[in-house]
């Protein structure tokens, strides 16, 4: 899923990587493509994941993982990262869902009656990033749908959401309420994806 997502990233593109499978996304990055990763405490230029024996605990993503930086990376104080995204220099953001609306809402950090631990960073980044993809599992384990017609868990930002990325395949949500199929995973059908999603599909 991770690698799927690296494909959608263009040349020169300021990406920021939420928390959860958004982080394995830089592992998948093609060395000869220029993409400066961005986290919310104070980073640019982020790299991959550091081998282990290498890591540098002073250095860490918004979900408190020892990352790298690529030459030419900077750090800096989180008010200044959070001009970046609220001011739109942010291209993308790649964030974890718990549910996605067919019209592209996103609700990513609290289930009712579960434990909150505060949206952090995750309403700017759907705001003001000027695209953003959500990397999700496609159910849940009970196989409840994530990917719906409404929203009924509380939500992060509405119609923020352009391409949604799971294991099943990429779909897009739509002004109609329609998660538009992009491409399917290599061996699933379209009757197991419409069996587990919570809205039509075109």
């Amino acid at each position: 899923m991770a690698a799927r997502v690296a494909r959608d990233i263009p040349e020169g593109a300021c990406v920021n990587l939420g928390i959860g499978l958004p982080t394995l996304v830089g592992n998948h990055l093609p060395r000869e493509r220029e993409v400066f990763l961005h986290s919310e405490n104070g980073l640019l230029g982020m790299g991959p994941f550091p081998y282990e024996g290498e890591e540098d605990p002073q250095l860490i993503n918004a979900g408190k993982q020892t990352v790298t930086v690529l030459p030419g990376g900077s750090t800096f104080d989180s008010a200044q990262s959070f001009a970046m995204i609220r001011g739109g220099h942010v291209d993308l953001a790649i964030l974890g869902a718990m549910q996605v609306s067919a019209r592209g809402d996103l609700a990513n950090w609290a289930v009712p009656g579960g434990k909150v631990m505060g949206i952090g960073g995750a309403m700017d980044l759907a705001s003001g990033c000027r695209r953003v993809i959500a990397l999700m599992q496609h159910a849940t384990k009970d196989g409840e749908h994530k990917l719906v017609a409404t929203c009924t868990y509380p939500l992060t930002a509405t119609g923020a959401v352009s391409r949604v990325i799971t294991e099943l395949g990429v779909f897009d949500p739509t002004p109609d309420g329609c998660f538009r199929v992009v491409e399917l995973a290599p061996g699933v059908e379209l009757a197991t994806v419409a069996r587990l999603t919570g809205a039509p599909l075109i």
